[in-house]
């Protein structure tokens, strides 16, 4: 399994290579991509739902796409018309609007294929790791609550098949509540139970410890170092390369104030996780996915990353190299293939051994 922050990473690589592309072409590699990933990389009993981002792009591409076909009229094939008189839908509805708008849901079914590749491979324990010490105990109830969504929809389809074999069928809002007090009820208890474990083993018994005044006053001037930059970046266009550094400052600022506050939290691990090899490889390939689509680099037309269907519909172009360097973040997959390999191998091994043995 790889490191929570290699996979963080690659998440987060994810959304920008999407970001950073309204090539249709492109879009769908990262989608085959994140599946894949999501299927070589995740639990057995959750390969069932791979087919997961098809259907939010089921909803999420016709939502899209009609929503801008209503709403932007530009496009030299026009559909049909809506009356002028309707406020903001009046107009002709062209093919390109719906089909710029189709892409758009197609980049957001790839971004979440790759959050939800990264919530299905990432236990609990190890998202709690990823926040900073300072923010430790905000990480563990964010953690918890992240778990209890799982468990809350397991508790909902048992309690609606309970009430189905009694005969209950929800027709109308009221036929809800004899679904809604169990869930209720048996999400109280759960919040309890873990509460009552969390107090036996000591958790919150350390006392609260007030943070110096000078470090909050720095983290209020990097919050505002970072608020004033991206508005000097959005609204004044002159002053971009001052509202940049302004961001990076502030920043810096607020990145130091948490790394200082958390040298104050103590933190003892169970057991220490080591970066390997294949973290690193992982890393590579979604260094390998950044620069083909952040870097100008030679051979690589980054042109193709654009693609408009306005004034007419065309094809969009698309460059090897950069589709090549997407596929860098298949490395999780190939990491996690083999490693899987490794572990069935052994584990033949091990059963030889006891059939000589016995």
């Amino acid at each position: 399994m790889l490191d929570a922050r290699a996979w963080l990473l690659w998440a987060l690589t994810t959304l920008v290579a999407a970001s950073s592309t309204r090539n249709p072409l492109y879009v769908v590699l990262l989608l085959l991509i994140t599946m894949v990933a999501g299927v070589a990389c995740a639990p057995t009993l959750d390969r069932l739902r791979a087919l997961l981002p098809l259907r939010f792009a089921a909803v999420a591409i016709p939502m899209a796409a009609l929503f801008n076909g209503l709403t932007a009229h530009l496009g030299d094939t026009v559909l049909f018309r809506l009356p002028d008189g309707l406020p903001l839908l009046g107009g002709p509805v062209t093919l390109e609007a719906l089909v710029f708008g189709a892409i758009n849901g197609l980049t957001l079914t790839a971004i979440f294929g790759g959050f939800t590749v990264f919530n299905r491979v990432t236990p609990a324990r190890d998202l709690v790791r990823l926040s900073p010490r300072a923010c430790h105990e905000a990480g563990v109830v964010l953690s918890i609550a992240l778990t209890f969504i799982p468990q809350t929809t397991r508790s909902l389809a048992r309690i609606r098949e309970a009430q189905a074999v009694r005969g209950h069928r929800v027709r109308g809002l009221r036929d809800w509540l004899p679904i809604f007090v169990p869930l209720l009820v048996s999400g109280l208890e759960r919040s309890m139970g873990l509460a009552e474990a969390m107090v036996a083993r000591g958790y919150g018994a350390v006392s609260d410890r007030e943070q110096p005044l000078r470090r909050q006053v720095l983290l209020a001037a990097g919050l505002f170092s970072l608020l004033g930059g991206w508005l000097g970046f959005l609204f004044l266009p002159s002053w971009k390369g001052a509202g940049l550094g302004l961001m990076a400052v502030g920043a810096g600022v607020i990145a130091t104030v948490l790394w200082l506050a958390g040298r104050t939290v103590s933190h003892t691990t169970y057991r220490t996780r080591r970066w390997t090899a294949r973290d690193t490889l992982a890393v590579l390939g979604c260094g390998l996915a950044l620069a083909v689509v952040l870097v100008r680099l030679p051979l690589v037309d980054r042109s193709t990353l654009y693609y408009s269907p306005y004034p007419g519909l065309a094809l969009p172009a698309f460059d090897p190299l950069i589709g090549l360097g997407l596929l860098g973040l298949l490395a999780p997959a190939l990491v996690c293939t083999e490693g899987q390999a490794d572990r069935e191998n052994r584990a033949g091994q091990g059963s030889d051994r006891e059939g000589e043995r016995g």
